[in-house]
């Protein structure tokens, strides 16, 4: 399993806010594992912070703007795609102002520096949300669509689309991660002639010029109109019978596509974790992009931890045989069929549940129910195997329990049923003592989780 990663070293940048034309200072911290991407606005009292999170997204014009309480911040996404780029799980973004600085409307600047103070491997095991099942997401009146597939990595494909004669469809495609500081990090945010005058009706893109964005006129207005627009945001007068980009050409033939692609990055990041799926939008925007990163948080939450992958077709770490090696359970007490992954705090067991269980003839003959307490018991084997795993001599010891915490049965394991069990070891072992919470799941779901405390002992 990867591992998480901060930077190696603090960086910041000072530059123009898009929206408020305030000069913003932006920097980037390590920070420990665990701690995910928080935002800290240490322009205001106490200097808080709030995680980089789908439910904090308030305002999607122009920019992804988070909120939680008073504390607002807008024009995030392009940071936080450089950072999910280079798999950057834990990082302080400390600015100060109402939002990031523009640069150059792109992530280029952040990625050079995230290459240049490098990346450092942590301790803890990266959270990755993996995709098991097609997802599917639109906003019918606009047309925009999402869909995220199963896959074993993350990649992404984008279809953009105007009524424009300067930029009509596009499409831009990013395989692997490994190719977003050369292919997608340089593509620009773009804006229309046409939008500017109501953008800054709205009070937006007051820090807006042909520097930091990509500027398309593609609907011809009067002269003096286009020279009165210029003169709103700052800029030289140009030939109002001229279409086309009015800050030069392009850095790709689809540098619309590519950005449009970097926003989506960055906004899905607000899951909180990586994801394994191949993403597929189609005319995507921050709105549609920041939705559906809220259905998901909103499903990780009600199961706190994401079912373990089984893939019967792939031989176990340790089959009926190896466990028998380490734990003294035999017939009919032993509830661990095989173990699939084995890792230095985890631990992944499966147990087939056929009708021919010893237990089901009492419990109940009509209604055949897996007790509860054997539910608990093959999660301790489970976790057995993982602390016996970890010493020497394992066959002369045996682990039996202290204490039991926090069980809770969410629903019925019967015949048929395949129990995978996810066993995590909550703090190191001391004088031969652990501690360990478990999991248990049928078709993805949790059917029972649980606190262990276990000892080690020598078998006489």
């Amino acid at each position: 399993m990867a591992k998480q990663k901060t930077i190696k070293q603090a960086f910041a940048f000072s530059g123009k806010g898009l929206h408020s034309g305030l000069e913003i200072t932006l920097t980037f911290l390590p920070a420990p594992e665990n701690h995910g991407i928080k935002i800290k606005r240490i322009d205001l009292p106490e200097q808080p912070e709030m995680d980089a999170v789908a439910e904090y997204v308030t305002e999607t014009t122009r920019g992804t703007v988070l909120k939680k309480g008073e504390v607002v911040v807008s024009t995030v996404e392009h940071a936080l795609s450089a950072l999910y780029a280079f798999g950057i799980d834990n990082c302080l973004l400390e600015v100060n102002a109402p939002e990031f600085p523009i640069l150059d409307g792109s992530a280029k600047f952040f990625v050079e520096q995230i290459q240049l103070v490098g990346t450092e491997e942590q301790k803890a095991e990266k959270d990755y949300y993996v995709v098991r099942k097609k997802i599917e997401y639109s906003i019918p009146e606009t047309g925009a669509k999402i869909t995220i597939l199963p896959d074993d990595t993350f990649s992404l494909d984008v279809h953009i689309g105007f009524d424009s004669p300067v930029l009509n469809n596009q499409f831009a495609s990013l395989s692997s991660l490994d190719g977003y500081a050369s292919e997608i990090a340089e593509a620009r945010t773009f804006v229309f002639v046409r939008e500017i005058e109501q953008l800054l009706k709205l009070n937006l893109i007051k820090g807006g010029d042909l520097k930091n964005a990509i500027v398309i006129y593609d609907r011809e207005v009067a002269q003096a109109d286009f020279d009165n627009l210029a003169d709103l945001m700052h800029q030289p007068h140009q030939d109002a019978a001229q279409l086309g980009y009015l800050n030069g050409g392009l850095k790709y033939p689809n540098e619309p596509a590519r950005h449009k692609l970097l926003d989506v990055i960055g906004d899905l990041s607000l899951i909180g974790k990586p994801i394994k799926g191949k993403v597929i939008a189609t005319y995507p925007g921050h709105k549609i992009n920041t939705d559906l990163a809220k259905i998901i948080r909103k499903e990780l939450k009600k199961q706190e931890l994401q079912a373990p992958i089984y893939d019967d077709t792939l031989p176990p770490v340790l089959d009926v045989n190896g466990i028998r090696k380490l734990l003294p359970h035999r017939w009919p007490f032993l509830l661990v069929d095989k173990i699939i992954d084995i890792r230095e705090k985890v631990i992944v067991g499966v147990k087939n549940v056929t009708v021919n269980e010893t237990f089901f003839m009492g419990h109940f003959p009509e209604e055949p129910v897996m007790p509860g307490v054997l539910l608990v018991e093959a999660m301790a084997q489970t976790g057995g195997l993982l602390v016996l795993n970890s010493i020497e001599d394992p066959e002369k010891h045996s682990t039996y329990f202290l204490k039991i915490d926090n069980v809770k049965f969410r629903q019925k394991v019967v015949p048929g049923d395949t129990l995978v069990f996810h066993l995590e070891m909550q703090d190191e072992m001391r004088r031969g003592c652990a501690l360990m919470r478990g999991h248990a799941f049928v078709g993805g779901k949790v059917v029972v989780e649980a606190e262990f405390m276990a000892q080690i002992v020598k078998n006489k």
